[in-house]
């Protein structure tokens, strides 16, 4: 109930100043198809940031299993969409990530949710990536960790440079990963022919 009031009235507090927003850009506020726009935009914004709200260390934790296996473990192409904290525009893309057991896994789907929180936030795609590699490695402490990102960023194709095909690759890794020869393995493992 107390979640529901909060929610409630950050939808309004947010309504009021997409409202003002609007008004600024030379917009009737009043006209009939913008009525509902602010409280719209407010519930969106919401739900594309819920990833504040939201603990990934206890995702990975509520499926975390005792599990003698060490070889690596690939979670790729988790799609994504965040808004880049530069100019609050999308960019959305694929995750690829990997991890090497140390006594403890984690549930798949667990992995991609991790992928979800950090994407629900105001980001750049290289803290991203760090971020993913970061909460995996201290939650599960495994051998090594590896994350790859490729994203289209529309900050890029609407305005600025306007590149539309353009596609940013991050990459960060931990641990075993640190061998060239393991992260060769990943990268041949998530270029690979689909099922």
């Amino acid at each position: 109930m107390q979640a529901e009031e909060e929610l409630s009235q950050e939808v309004g507090e947010l309504k009021a100043h997409y409202k003002q927003i609007l008004s600024l850009l030379g917009e009737d506020v009043e006209r009939e198809g913008l009525l509902k726009t602010p409280e719209r935009v407010a519930k969106a914004m919401l739900t594309l940031t819920k990833g504040y709200r939201m603990d990934p260390k206890a995702v990975l934790n509520s499926a975390k299993f005792k599990e003698d296996y060490r070889q690596m473990v690939i979670v790729k192409d988790i799609n994504f969409y965040s808004l880049c904290e530069h100019h609050m525009l999308p960019f959305y893309g694929k995750a690829h990530v990997a991890y090497i057991p140390n006594g403890y896994i984690t549930g798949l789907s667990k992995i991609a949710r991790v992928v979800d929180i950090f994407s629900h936030r105001l980001q750049v795609q290289e803290r991203m990536t760090t971020q993913i590699k970061e909460c995996i490695q201290d939650t599960l402490n495994p051998l090594g960790v590896m994350v790859v990102i490729e994203a289209k960023h529309m900050c890029m194709q609407m305005r600025g440079v306007e590149k539309q095909n353009s596609i940013t690759t991050t990459s960060d890794f931990t641990g075993a990963f640190n061998q060239a020869k393991t992260r060769e393995e990943f990268m041949n493992l998530i270029r690979g022919g689909q099922f």
